[in-house]
């Protein structure tokens, strides 16, 4: 159940060009999300030039605050893919995490709009923010526009 007074819809990218020469935004929007089930993420995006593309990546930070993170951890963590390794009898399994980002490319020069989620948060997670960078066409960059609906 969302936290008393959290709305359960919020801007987390306002529409507005991506930052030039291919560069992760500076400082994306924080979103509160205590108490959240899930979010899903509603995106659109209009190509600044032929093959344009944008990369996105969604972070979130188990701390309601920067101080209440540990002087050893990270204040934001970020989506990351697993692969499970090949299980064979007698044999120790290697599977493998990383980091990840997503690369939507656009289809034609409209404006399109496309959905990622919904992302599971538990009720565990008490912020999180949309970082994104124009991939396709660096020297074009496209407009971005990101909503979260929580749940």
């Amino acid at each position: 159940m969302l936290a008393p007074g959290l709305r359960s819809q919020q801007t987390a990218r306002a529409s507005a060009a991506l930052p030039a020469a291919g560069a992760w935004d500076a400082a994306p929007v924080e979103l509160f999300s205590t108490g959240a089930e899930s979010v899903t993420l509603h995106m659109t995006y209009t190509r600044g030039g032929a093959g344009g593309a944008v990369d996105f990546q969604m972070q979130v930070s188990p701390y309601s605050l920067l101080t209440l993170a540990p002087a050893s951890a990270a204040e934001w963590q970020h989506m990351t893919q697993y692969t499970a390794g090949v299980l064979a009898a007698g044999v120790d399994t290697q599977s493998r995490e990383q980091r990840e980002y997503i690369t939507y490319q656009a289809v034609g020069a409209t404006t399109e709009a496309f959905v990622y989620g919904p992302v599971d948060l538990a009720e565990r997670i008490e912020r999180i923010r949309v970082t994104a960078r124009e991939s396709g066409n660096a020297g074009a960059p496209g407009t971005f526009a990101v909503t979260a609906m929580f749940r």
